[in-house]
């Protein structure tokens, strides 16, 4: 994953078509897409979002989880899309061209917003984010862990062996009794990659998971019914 990157360049998104800011903007919106993650003071919220290059209507396309993001931060429960202005600002607007969050620059690849009635939000690339948050070892993530959907339910346990299965992977087992989803997933391995937990497929897929605390922690980019990994 990308470091920080700077969003110095100069455009005026409102006017201009979408055709001719896609056109002239390339290689900046280019830069600038991908996972970023925004957060407060404390960093005891977050929500991964991702800036697409794809035109929305006042900017380009943007995916994360809603229901999940709006618990943290409200306001985002409206966000539809963003757009970066003359003035090097990150705006995540909703679908009446309202200016919902505007992030500023502060320092090198940190940006933040204080709008009235918000407390201070920050925005920083997904990969900067993570290399700055506590590291869990293998040791301490290690043991029997259990997936549980957003309302409560266990759908399956699995233990996390410290195990060597591959040059940066461990050995995981499923246990028996899973949800169908669990075990269509399949996974047999996993690892921690930039703080996130990562959990692999023989067939090369992937599930990451971000710590919410010491015990929990949940699928990135998941849908409406979170799913979580807990003690």
């Amino acid at each position: 994953m990308r470091g920080p990157i700077p969003l110095a360049f100069a455009f005026a998104v409102f006017a201009a078509a979408p055709g001719e800011v896609a056109g002239q903007n390339r290689d900046a919106i280019n830069d600038t897409v991908g996972t970023w993650e925004i957060s407060n003071a404390d960093r005891d919220r977050t929500c991964i979002v991702v800036f697409k290059a794809d035109a929305a209507p006042g900017g380009y396309k943007l995916e994360f989880d809603k229901t999940a993001c709006a618990v943290a931060f409200p306001p985002l429960k409206d966000v539809v899309a963003w757009n970066l202005l003359p003035d090097d600002s990150v705006r995540l607007i909703d679908g009446k061209g309202k200016t919902v969050f505007e992030f500023n620059e502060v320092e090198s690849g940190m940006y933040e917003s204080l709008r009235p009635g918000q407390p201070l939000t920050f925005l920083q690339n997904a990969a900067a984010a993570a290399a700055t948050a506590v590291v869990r070892s293998t040791d301490e993530l290690a043991g029997d862990w259990k997936f549980v959907r957003g309302s409560g339910a266990t759908i399956c346990t699995i233990t996390l062996s410290k195990t060597a299965a591959g040059k940066e992977d461990f050995a995981l087992t499923v246990n028996p009794g899973c949800d169908a989803m669990v075990t269509r997933f399949a996974p047999s391995s996993w690892q921690i990659d930039h703080g996130e937990l990562v959990l692999k497929s023989a067939k090369g897929q992937t599930w990451r998971f971000e710590e919410s605390d010491a015990s929990t922690w949940q699928r990135v980019l998941e849908g409406p019914d979170p799913l979580l990994l807990m003690r």
